[in-house]
């Protein structure tokens, strides 16, 4: 395994730039990409060891950074890290405890694959419905979801789950990504609960503007 690394030029960029994994790049490109994260907002990383992702939020936004895993992250001046499972009550309690506000959960997390493709889908799309429970769970009025996700018969539906708690969502395929891998990422913005009034007040923004 360790020649495979090795010879990943994408690895060896990373490493060369100081982040802890080559996933750093993939939310680089989504977030150039992507209009999901202002400069002061919170942001709550599940499935965040090895902390790469957390390293990339860190440079992006100047508030406040959890990251959430089963094992123990290495810490990361700035940024709080909880070891648990992010779909329990008790770390979804501490993490309202922590931040006020949450403005975006991202999620790089898979299951460990077996190498049977239907049954390894069927798991990853398990834990993007637990994440998606976790974000509707913490997110503000307005908030926003990056949550990876694999192609196959499974997505339809956690994409239309998605879709049912976000006024916008899309995909994204990161460049980073290894040839022929089946992962793709949900980029899901303005989340739905609570947002009535916000929503009125834009609509009659625009018609008190047309009226000029």
């Amino acid at each position: 395994m360790g020649s495979q690394w090795g010879r990943d030029k994408v690895y060896q960029k990373a490493m060369k730039q100081g982040y802890r994994s080559r996933a750093s790049f993939k939310l680089k490109e989504i977030l150039e990409r992507n209009a999901v994260l202002r400069p002061q907002d919170n942001v709550v990383d599940l499935g965040a060891a090895p902390g790469s992702w957390l390293q990339i939020l860190k440079e992006n936004t100047s508030g406040q950074i959890v990251g959430i895993d089963l094992n123990p992250i290495q810490p990361l001046e700035g940024v709080i890290t909880l070891v648990g499972d992010f779909s329990k009550p008790t770390i979804v309690a501490r993490v309202l405890d922590l931040l006020p506000v949450v403005n975006l959960v991202v999620c790089d997390a898979s299951p460990k694959l077996s190498g049977h493709k239907s049954y390894d889908q069927a798991r990853a799309i398990d834990l993007n419905k637990m994440a998606l429970d976790f974000a509707i769970q913490v997110l503000c009025p307005g908030g926003n979801l990056v949550m990876k996700t694999f192609q196959g018969e499974d997505f339809p539906w956690i994409y239309r789950k998605v879709k049912e708690e976000f006024f916008r969502v899309t995909t994204h395929k990161t460049h980073s990504s290894r040839k022929g891998s089946a992962e793709i990422y949900i980029i899901a913005r303005n989340f739905i609960a609570g947002r009535e009034d916000l929503f009125d007040a834009e609509v009659q923004e625009e018609v008190t503007d047309s009226g000029d």
